[in-house]
């Protein structure tokens, strides 16, 4: 039965639409992270130590875009398990520098491979003038937001 004159057509929505994407890369992102033992919130983590160099846990928290207390309970499990180390900076005793250990770094550069195959995946659904034109209008959606919307988890 087709209803006229709806007065909310939710699967036409942008928004209901950029959600399932959105879910949908999340999803296998987070089922080929799951099979390496890693969560999203740690895989970032991995990412911002090993990959854009933040060494402190207030650092990591802002590049990843949750809260300070979020990231020290996922660096103290992070730490526990082997993947990295906590200690107080040799520059300022009220700093804590984080690093990857070995083991951190052999776990990072095999999520990166998942990461990339993800993003390989959907990328190949596009032509390359798509993706360009795609992630340009994705950029004018979010221009002009409040940004504390834009990077919780």
């Amino acid at each position: 039965m087709i209803i006229e004159n709806k007065r909310y057509a939710l699967h036409d929505s942008i928004g209901y639409q950029a959600t399932l994407t959105s879910r949908a890369f999340e999803r296998r992102l987070e089922e080929g992270l799951r099979k390496l033992g890693l969560s999203r919130l740690g895989w970032c983590v991995l990412l911002a130590i090993g990959e854009e160099k933040r060494e402190s846990p207030s650092e990591i928290a802002s590049f990843i875009g949750v809260d300070r207390t979020a990231t020290s309970r996922a660096l103290k499990v992070m730490e526990a398990n082997g993947l990295l180390t906590r200690a107080e900076s040799h520059e300022d005793a009220r700093r804590t520098d984080v690093a990857l250990t070995p083991s951190g770094a052999n776990l990072l550069t095999r999520a990166i491979a998942v990461a990339r195959e993800n993003s390989a995946h959907f990328n190949g659904k596009l032509r390359d003038d798509e993706k360009t034109k795609l992630s340009e209008l994705l950029g004018k959606l979010r221009a002009g937001e409040d940004d504390s919307l834009l990077t919780n988890f």
